[in-house]
């Protein structure tokens, strides 16, 4: 899913990164509003899952034994491709990947939207590990995926909807899991070398957003909170919000309000850390003189 480059000197460049049990075709209204305002958007799938979810469904293979920092090097590639750095944007596991990009020095500012923790987030509400219970359950399923039944779906995905608007996203959207991201950050606090290690006080990181609903289930409010403490002791612009009535699915109803404070948060502090760059060699090369 991808838009040419706006001629506009105000557009951006978005990086749509969807999460678990979703393709990207969960950001297609997002992205939709997005090119409408005149911005360059590109939603690549992770590794392998390039595909409609009715096929991943019926062949879920391409699932088995997906890699964290596999898939964060292929979203790397993909935006050290792009002429400029973008906003990156990242939703569940996909917000945990936009973290791993932003400590990498990637993007001109981030969005980690009801992410998966990185290591060194130490909460672990009953919710989050009952919604990665079907993985985590049993430690032979780390090279296989993992699926949600509609039932399983509505309680940790889309709790805020009425079960039958739940079954029409899990027919639309939907595809099973991937087991070994869950084993990987649901262990990153007793692994030296996780794959979900961040550097909190990373000085290259650009401006990050974190974003959940107050009825998430999957990250809820004091994950996020948690997230924030760590992830504010970089010298970057840091802010979290909470949505209430909000849960897991980023396309619940009233989701325009919070695509738009997104797009406004990261467009704003992209332009002042652009400005910022730009005036450094200037700085430089005067106190120099």
């Amino acid at each position: 899913m991808s838009t040419p480059a706006s001629d506009s000197a105000s557009a951006e460049t978005i990086v749509l990164i969807h999460g678990m049990w979703m393709t990207p075709l969960s950001w297609e209204h997002w992205a939709s509003h997005y090119i409408d305002r005149g911005h360059r958007v590109i939603a690549p799938a992770w590794p392998g899952l390039d595909k409609e979810p009715a096929e991943l469904r019926r062949d879920p293979s391409p699932l088995r034994g997906i890699d964290i920092t596999d898939a964060v090097d292929h979203y790397e590639k993909i935006i050290r491709g792009l002429d400029r750095p973008p906003i990156i944007i990242g939703h569940s596991f996909g917000g945990l990947f936009a973290q791993l990009l932003l400590d990498r020095g990637l993007g001109a500012a981030g969005v980690a939207l009801s992410t998966a923790a990185p290591k060194g987030v130490l909460k672990l509400p009953l919710s989050t590990l009952r919604a990665a219970w079907p993985a985590l359950g049993n430690p032979a399923n780390l090279k296989k995926e993992t699926p949600l039944t509609p039932k399983q779906f509505h309680w940790c995905f889309t709790n805020a909807l009425s079960r039958e608007q739940s079954d029409s996203v899990y027919e639309r959207y939907y595809i099973p899991g991937s087991a070994r991201p869950f084993f990987q950050a649901g262990f990153g606090n007793f692994n030296p070398n996780a794959k979900t290690k961040v550097n909190y006080k990373n000085p290259a990181r650009a401006p990050l957003l974190l974003v959940t609903g107050t009825e998430d289930r999957i990250c809820p409010p004091s994950v996020n909170q948690s997230n924030f403490k760590q992830q504010r002791k970089a010298p970057a612009a840091t802010e979290h919000k909470e949505y209430p009535g909000r849960s897991h699915w980023p396309g619940q109803d009233g989701w325009e309000e919070l695509a738009d404070y997104v797009l406004n948060w990261t467009t704003e502090h992209a332009r002042g850390r652009t400005a910022q760059q730009a005036e450094a060699p200037e700085r430089s090369a005067t106190s120099s003189m």
